[in-house]
């Protein structure tokens, strides 16, 4: 049976998302909620829309010299990162196509370090200002108890958990910042695998988890 999304993005992410302000590791988790959900693809449509009608109307600056050559130079360098929403049909599999992109395939290209507790990691490549990883939970385990010094963003791509805050399945997305503390715990029935994005260093109350902290970059 199909999940029916209950957690979305809020418009200030998707505008955002839209705009091409946000770090990466949050463009890729946000483009990767989009290409499961349809409600805020649609969402994110009509702000594409707006912002289309803006530019149309704004009087365009003059363009500096050199400024085409050097976004050419980026575009084949690859560090133009295409994170535009993908509306193809998801292919077989966990991982949907923007987070395949990155791994280099589904789970099985996946490199994962275990970090203890029945929680394993996998740190992707992405530029600086906020940290992507995807997260292995074994199924019943906890992560640590802990606050956020930002925003961390948590999207769910198999299994479950529930923390304090609620329930959240495959395409669900928690948006969790400075006033959330919670203890995640994976549903018995599967192992939970989601992504993580943060833009701060996660706040443990475990003096163990806070010695571990910079070694694991959580």
């Amino acid at each position: 049976m199909t999940h029916h999304i209950e957690h979305h993005l809020t418009d200030a992410l998707l505008m955002a998302y839209s705009a091409g302000t946000l770090p990466e590791a949050f463009s890729l988790t946000v483009a990767t909620h989009i290409s499961l959900c349809d409600d805020c693809r649609a969402r994110l449509g009509a702000f594409d829309s707006v912002g289309g009608a803006l530019i149309e109307r704004a009087e365009a600056p003059p363009m500096a010299e050199g400024s085409m050559v050097a976004a050419l130079a980026a575009a084949k360098s690859g560090r133009a990162a295409d994170l535009t929403a993908d509306t193809s049909p998801p292919p077989s599999g966990i991982l949907p196509a923007p987070l395949r992109d990155y791994v280099g395939g589904d789970l099985e290209a996946v490199k994962w370090r275990a970090v203890g507790m029945g929680v394993r990691q996998a740190i992707l490549p992405t530029a600086g200002g906020a940290t992507a990883r995807l997260l292995h939970i074994r199924a019943g385990a906890a992560v640590p108890d802990h606050g956020h010094r930002g925003t961390e963003l948590t999207l769910v791509l198999q299994g479950a958990f529930m923390d304090e805050d609620d329930r959240f399945a495959r395409g669900d997305i928690e948006i969790a910042t400075e006033d959330l503390s919670h203890t995640p715990i994976a549903d018995i029935g599967e192992d939970c695998i989601c992504l993580a994005a943060t833009d701060a260093p996660l706040k443990f109350q475990s003096w163990v988890a806070r010695a571990a902290q910079p070694f694991l970059r959580i």
